[in-house]
């Protein structure tokens, strides 16, 4: 399996521990940890939980605005926009953003094996593997709707939760505790407990050909993102925007074959722009630094963080459209936020405890 070649072995996280990056891009590795006091030690530590708290709280707080966006993005209920244009100025600007940051970093630091965008055939190889994933999945995800309306397919969704769990134990070989397993499992009962509506029910009556695209979609999805944090892990000391770089310019290049196939005519006749807002704009500005903020949160910590991340984002996006779009909570509502907080609990004090 291709994955094989980027797994690294099992402690891994012992690895990423001792070289991980600091805020300004510097790799502490060079620095012998036994010459060092204890108390750096514990800077090191407090250093590593403050990034990783600033990333995950960022990737909340994006993903709870991106649905917003999106709808307001929207004129008489329809995209006046290309989607696949959109799709692709994300990409492009997350690789901007990316190839901003490195030049910075450049000038202050100068160039560094660890920061230099050329690569081996062997490291740049591995990084279309997850855009081909994810084109695969977005593609089943405008097919699925042919057996699904769309509240069926926001609970059919939270299969990504179990299968993130899954994949996260099979591929990267990280083990949760019992306790952990039963949290995730709350999560994703919270979940969809918090969508459900009257109509609610007709997810029972999914076709097969449905569930099965739910199935394939989440294992895409969890199969992607699992993959994706060990490619970032693979090499603890790279700079996570080298990696970025290389992971986003194949999204360009997919998205940009996405654009040939379907809506070359419209791109053509209408420009590449063409009903484009300010609120759109505000839209892919959202997704490219939500994109950046995944990959933060692969770097600096892993799936697991970034599903509670999502989920607790979902929550937020309902509380916020309350306000905005007169949204009115249920009791299901309540009573799923509850359960993906008992869960978040639970996960936190459940981490597997070290053998002696």
């Amino acid at each position: 399996m291709e994955y094989r070649r980027v797994k690294d072995q099992d402690n891994y996280d012992d690895a990423s521990q001792k070289d991980i990056e600091s805020v300004h891009g510097k790799p502490l590795s060079g620095v012998a940890t036994s010459n060092l006091p204890s108390s750096g030690g514990v800077l090191a530590k407090k250093s590593s939980w403050r990034l990783k708290s600033v990333v995950t709280l960022a990737l909340t707080l994006l993903t709870s605005s991106q649905a917003i966006l999106i709808v307001w993005s929207k004129r008489a209920g329809k995209y006046e926009y290309s989607v696949t244009t959109a799709n692709f100025s994300v990409e492009a600007l997350k690789c901007a953003f990316s190839l901003a940051a490195l030049l910075r970093i450049w000038k202050s630091q100068g160039v560094t094996d660890d920061n230099r965008l050329s690569t081996s055939f062997d490291e740049v190889s591995v990084y279309p593997i997850p855009a081909v994933l994810y084109l695969v999945k977005n593609l089943l995800q405008y097919y699925i709707f042919a057996y699904v309306d769309a509240p069926a397919y926001q609970i059919l969704k939270n299969f990504n939760i179990i299968s993130t769990g899954i994949l996260y134990r099979i591929i990267l070989k990280k083990k949760l505790s019992e306790i952990q397993w039963a949290a995730f499992i709350l999560l994703c009962a919270g979940c969809t407990t918090a969508q459900l509506t009257s109509s609610s029910d007709r997810v029972l009556q999914t076709p097969f050909q449905g569930w099965v695209m739910a199935i394939v979609m989440a294992l895409l999805s969890g199969f992607a993102g699992v993959y994706t944090e060990a490619i970032m892990k693979k090499r603890p000391s790279r700079n996570i925007n080298v990696q970025n770089f290389w992971l986003y310019i194949f999204g360009v290049l997919f998205n940009l074959i996405a654009i040939c196939v379907q809506d070359y005519d419209d791109v053509v006749n209408k420009g590449f722009f063409h009903g484009y807002s300010f609120i759109t704009v505000l839209m892919i500005l959202n997704h490219a630094l939500s994109g950046i903020a995944v990959s933060m949160v692969m770097k600096y910590a892993d799936n697991i963080v970034k599903v509670y991340s999502t989920s607790v984002a979902m929550l937020l996006t309902a509380v916020v459209s309350v306000f905005l779009f007169r949204f009115h909570l249920s009791l299901a509502f309540f009573l799923g936020s509850t359960v993906v907080s008992v869960s978040i609990y639970l996960h936190s004090i459940g981490k597997p405890q070290p053998q002696k």
